[in-house]
């Protein structure tokens, strides 16, 4: 499914404050290959949720295919920016641009969607309710945590 095309060196790579990309070889290289190191934050636990969502979903799409796991990224990003978080009841991408993505299936007959065609205010406004409800699912779920931890 993922072919391996040219190899390229990265634009960026975000790290875990690994040893490996802390030390001064590596910091170097990097830097004379025009890569920029960027760090995640440490203990973040919804990084730590992301990361374990990604690698599941990395590991079932190469399958045996381990050394071309740098290609199908675009896939599984695609995939997990696509997919309903419990904690918004949206997807990361509805959330950023207001509408769902579509997928290859679904050009067979393109819907007329008002969400893709409307002006800017109304656009804005869209964008807007539906951050106030992406807000309170948080909240809301926030709560629900918070009680379930204080019962202990």
């Amino acid at each position: 499914m993922c072919d391996r095309d040219i190899a390229t060196v990265p634009k960026s790579i975000i790290s875990d404050r690994d040893t490996k990309f802390l030390s001064h070889f590596w910091k170097t290289l990097w830097r004379k290959l025009g890569t920029k190191l960027l760090f995640s934050m440490t203990c973040h636990p919804q990084t730590e949720v992301v990361n374990r969502a990604l690698s599941s979903l990395l590991r079932a799409v190469i399958h045996k295919n381990l050394k071309s796991w740098d290609t199908c990224l675009p896939i599984v990003e695609f995939a997990y920016n696509r997919s309903m978080h419990g904690a918004t009841k949206f997807s990361p991408f509805e959330v950023v641009y207001g509408f769902h993505p579509y997928v290859p299936m679904d050009l067979v007959h393109i819907p007329n969607d008002e969400r893709t065609s409307m002006d800017g205010i109304r656009k804005a406004e869209l964008m807007k309710k539906l951050h106030e409800q992406v807000r309170l699912h948080i909240e809301e779920k926030t709560t629900k945590y918070a009680k379930q931890a204080n019962n202990g």
